[in-house]
């Protein structure tokens, strides 16, 4: 069963790079995400893709299907344009039409690779190669280099199999450290959540926020009601936090998950005075590197772990690594026991798909993508 643990300190950490500038495109990109209905794993889900994440191409079909339908109008001949001529209509042209609002797309710099102009990009502070052919026309949002792929392939299969080497305990303590709306913390929640049903009291688990937000009021606003709830409703919060996670709405999950917003009004009234949560919100001098709001209730937390972004995971206090499918969540909790329970070594049906960044159960693909 989950807990939070509400701390308190106030110093923040100036050296978190951002995953974007502007608040409202993290507002954006999560509208584009489903409508909710269901929340357990094994129900089946209504949820609405993506409505486009050209950044994870992990395949050389969809990179074909891409190459063929994002053909660019950048100029009317065959001519070959300049390398800066280039690199600023692939940035232009990503950012209207591809990313349309959801992130934003930096040019990094330009070369000539294999015939072709090969263009770095940073997008939410991750790098991206992609190229363009050298008369603008043709652009391939992602290059597979045919002599490496299979070397990558393979060691992409036993980073998802092989669990992190972590300390060892009777009972381990798991802590998830996360933004309620960043993409990527809600796909190691949606990960995540299987696997601490599945181990129950076996662990502590302990989901807790980043000490501050990258997505605006709403994400403040609804961190405080988790926290109120997994304090003072507790058994009821899985429940509340598998519906949310399908489509990022609360009033619906209120309802589904039976809890008490008479007592959840009261908690989050007394939580906001005392972490001054709103007041900071509304005071941008107080705001991380001037660009996000503090959220300070896991501050100490935080800075014990040297937590920088979400997801981090933390297992008997030393950050950890692991892949975001149930199966590979279940095998890195479990590398933390003294003894592995029957859970560990007998458990069948554990789903080893990674579910998409962000809100809806659709399969997606692996990333270590994170916000912050």
């Amino acid at each position: 069963m989950t807990h939070f643990e509400n701390e308190n300190k106030s110093d923040s950490n100036e050296d978190i790079h951002s995953e974007h500038k502007n608040e409202e495109v993290h507002r954006d990109a999560h509208k584009e995400h489903s409508e909710h209905k269901s929340h357990k794993e094994s129900h089946p889900v209504k949820g609405k893709k993506l409505k486009f994440d050209m950044w994870k191409v992990a395949t050389g079909v969809l990179a074909l299907i891409l190459v063929v339908t994002l053909i660019s109008s950048f100029t009317s001949g065959p001519d070959t344009i300049s390398k800066e001529e280039a690199g600023v209509n692939m940035v232009q042209f990503v950012n209207t039409n591809l990313l349309q609002g959801q992130a934003v797309a930096k040019l990094e710099s330009v070369t000539e690779e294999g015939g072709l102009y090969n263009v770095k990009l940073t997008i939410s502070g991750q790098e991206v190669d992609s190229y363009v052919t050298k008369d603008g026309e043709i652009f391939f949002p992602q290059g597979i280099k045919v002599n490496e792929y299979g070397n990558e392939a393979a060691s992409s299969d036993a980073q998802q199999q092989a669990p992190a080497d972590v300390p060892k305990s009777d009972k381990p303590v798991v802590e998830l450290f996360v933004m309620s709306h960043c993409p990527y913390g809600t796909q190691a929640e949606k990960g995540i959540l299987p696997v601490v049903n599945l181990l129950g009291d076996k662990i502590d688990f302990q989901l807790k926020f980043v000490y501050y937000a990258m997505h605006g009021k709403t994400e403040v606003d609804e961190q405080m009601r988790q926290v109120c709830i997994n304090n003072e409703q507790t058994d009821k919060y899985n429940d509340y936090l598998a519906c949310f996670l399908e489509a990022g709405e609360a009033k619906p999950c209120l309802t589904s998950a039976e809890i008490n917003t008479d007592k959840l009004d009261l908690c989050v009234t007394k939580l906001d005075a005392q972490y001054k949560i709103t007041e900071n919100f509304n005071d941008k001098s107080t705001w991380l590197s001037g660009n996000y709001p503090l959220f300070n209730v896991h501050k100490a937390d935080n800075e014990k772990y040297g937590v920088g972004g979400s997801p981090t995971l933390v297992i008997n206090g030393e950050q950890a690594n692991s892949a975001r499918s149930p199966a590979a969540y279940l095998a890195t909790i479990c590398a933390a026991f003294n003894d592995q329970p029957k859970e560990c070594t007998e458990s069948t049906g554990v789903s080893t798909e990674t579910y998409q960044p962000g809100f809806g159960y659709e399969v997606g693909a692996a990333t270590a993508a994170s916000c912050g």
